[in-house]
């Protein structure tokens, strides 16, 4: 099993992305699956690579990257060391750079062989359930989408115009978060909001779903209490093409944590990572 770690996709006058694969080294035709990580996450999370291994070990072709405005820098992805890039993410660069992402694999930009590009497949962990479900309704190249822990609405993340709080970001052009584990307090810049109501209509997550016509998943923990499971059931709701799982015991990452110290996944997330490669593989003839 090939783990390969830390390569950099350039574009012109964009940040670049920083991308990790995982694969095994054969002969057989691998699905590619690209994987997007959530609000104030990145791509060494956890036990997101333990994830990317065990796909590996499945014969699927598993990518995992940072966005590019997600805070980390080239020589450090790990954790925020650059706030000002974090402050000024948005909803358009993460899509922007997904699709960034999808054409590089596409397009053959890449060294890496026996890539199977009929068999495209996005998974987005919280936040990012919400961004590969609205790109899956916009790529007609996207052949499964799955969300893990994955909001079902953008628009209820922001404070209400009438609060105070929200008048007070208008006014001083930054809201600032904790970050209770590494003890930052991550800006968040107006021009976020101002991006959402700008592209409101695109970013509607349930607009997207009622749209997909390809097979999707949505995976949630029971125990959830950053995006509740009803989220998830709203999913549900909005599609018939669909397959909802609630896993047993399971909080918004699955029991992982970071950092992770253990060799193996925990029990909650490796049955995600078990319901996720039976799905796959029931909606790809070739398994």
């Amino acid at each position: 099993m090939i783990s390969s770690l830390n390569h950099v996709l350039r574009s012109e006058n964009k940040k670049p992305i920083v991308y990790d694969v995982y694969y095994t080294k054969n002969r057989i035709k691998k699905p590619i699956i690209i994987f997007c990580h959530g609000y104030k996450g990145f791509k060494d999370w956890g036990a997101w690579n333990l994830v990317g291994k065990e796909f590996a070990k499945n014969n699927f072709f598993f990518v995992k990257f940072n966005f590019s405005y997600n805070g980390g820098t080239l020589e450090n992805p790990i954790d925020f060391p650059d706030l000002n890039a974090f402050g000024n993410n948005n909803y358009s660069h993460e899509l922007d750079d997904l699709e960034r992402v999808l054409s590089y694999f596409k397009k053959g930009k890449h060294l890496f062989k026996n890539i199977d590009l009929n068999n495209i497949i996005l998974i987005g962990h919280s936040r990012g359930g919400g961004s590969v479900l609205i790109k899956a309704s916009e790529n007609s190249i996207i052949k499964n989408v799955i969300s893990w822990a994955g909001v079902s609405d953008f628009k209820t993340r922001f404070k209400k115009e009438t609060s105070e709080e929200f008048k007070e970001w208008k006014k001083t052009g930054v809201m600032f978060v904790e970050n209770l584990r590494t003890k930052q307090f991550m800006p968040h810049f107006f021009q976020f909001y101002e991006d959402f109501k700008e592209n409101e209509d695109r970013f509607n997550i349930q607009s997207a779903v009622k749209k997909l016509t390809i097979p999707y998943l949505i995976i949630h923990g029971e125990k959830d209490q950053s995006i509740l499971p009803i989220e998830g059931k709203n999913l549900l709701s909005w599609n018939s093409n669909n397959k909802f799982e609630l896993i047993k015991n399971g909080n918004h990452t699955f029991s992982a944590k970071h950092p992770w110290k253990s060799d193996s996944l925990p029990i909650e997330l490796k049955k995600v990572v078990n319901s996720t490669i039976n799905f796959i593989k029931s909606n790809i003839s070739r398994f």
